[in-house]
């Protein structure tokens, strides 16, 4: 992702804009993420995307049952320690 300092991207906002066409641009205040730009249809995607997410808990009983007995791959086992 492209990324720019707020004053960056007020002194070159239409270069900025275009850029923002194609991919995300990440625009920082003070060292620190502020506010992304992004062009409408990657927002209106993103939207869409975050619809169609459901819960656990509303998953038809085979996938959660499905869910359930699944297991991990012993390579990954130790992912179990970031959740704790």
């Amino acid at each position: 992702m492209a990324q720019t300092t707020a004053l960056e991207f007020q002194r070159k906002f239409g270069e900025f804009q275009h850029q923002a066409q194609r991919e995300p641009v990440e625009i920082t205040r003070h060292g620190r993420r502020e506010l992304v730009l992004m062009s409408a249809n990657h927002y209106d995607w993103l939207m869409a995307a975050a619809k169609r997410t459901h819960r656990t808990a509303d998953a038809a009983p085979v996938v959660a049952d499905a869910v359930r007995r699944a297991e991990m791959d012993p390579e990954q086992a130790g992912l179990d320690d970031l959740l704790k």
